[in-house]
């Protein structure tokens, strides 16, 4: 196998580690169809494992990863015993937090409405949901959504893409320094901000096949697409290569039953001809 030249003193490019959602999850309720699922993969546009920011609300669905507003850039995240913490993000591209992709299962957290509400649940790996105590701690470790696991994401006024996250007693999520006087040390995550701050300014990644406006184009562009044997088989018989091409440029463009209704005119014309 040949390998690409190198030189003494390259730096090597680091591999983004990748989190298998699916296989960790399984089939969410937010997910599409399997129809969809798999014009998706034929779909080379955007794949259906790589992240994209969160732009409004009606975006935070499915497996989604919270970033804090932290330098190094972290995230929250949480461990089997229910525990809450800061994790560092391995996966960003210059230290951008909007560019960040989990490497760890226990960064992602599975996004749904509330039903009958505004609010949203976030279901961690281990199939229990992030939850704020009256006291501002949070933890993972029930099993069901109470108030407690339901929390508002609002977009922030002055900063596109990014959102406060509230709980129900109106305080929001923040960061605080550590306690510990070691160097280095990750932030702490609270529920107790009662104001809108640097601190309480969250950034939501998501999947892109889960983002409404991009399922909705892949959803249009499947659609669209129609095979040589569908066409023949709607008009009756045979088709010339210009004709399908007019028949699929209509169906693109909305007049497609107007195009059929011609060849099918044309067809009987040529026959008592």
């Amino acid at each position: 196998m040949v390998k690409a030249l190198t030189f003494k003193g390259d730096k090597k490019t680091k591999k983004r580690k990748r989190v298998d959602v699916a296989e960790k999850f399984g089939e969410d309720e937010g997910s599409t169809s399997r129809e969809v699922a798999k014009t998706e993969k034929e779909d080379s546009s955007v794949d259906d494992d790589s992240w994209v920011a969160a732009e409004a609300v009606g975006d935070v669905v499915g497996p989604t990863v919270i970033v804090m507003p932290s330098e190094p850039p972290t995230c929250i995240a949480c461990d089997t015993n229910g525990k809450v913490f800061a994790s560092p993000l391995e996966n960003v591209v210059d230290d951008n937090p909007a560019t960040a992709e989990p490497h760890d299962v226990r960064q992602v957290w599975v996004a749904n409405k509330v039903v009958g509400t505004e609010t949203f649940s976030f279901k961690g790996h281990h199939g229990k949901y992030l939850s704020c105590d009256k006291f501002g701690q949070l933890s993972a470790n029930t099993e069901a959504v109470s108030p407690l696991e339901s929390f508002l994401t609002i977009p922030t006024a002055d900063a596109p893409g990014t959102f406060q996250i509230q709980t129900l007693r109106d305080t929001f999520l923040t960061i605080k320094p550590s306690t510990f006087s070691k160097a280095n040390a990750l932030p702490e995550i609270r529920g107790d901000a009662e104001s809108i701050t640097f601190n309480t300014t969250f950034r939501i990644r998501m999947q892109a096949r889960f983002k409404p406006k991009l399922k909705a184009s892949k959803e249009e562009k499947a659609s669209q697409k129609i095979s040589r044997k569908e066409l023949e088989e709607a008009v009756g018989r045979r088709l010339d290569e210009a004709e399908v091409r007019r028949l699929k440029k209509a169906r693109r463009e909305g007049d497609y039953h107007e195009a059929l209704l011609l060849i099918k005119v044309k067809n009987k014309h040529d026959k008592y001809s």
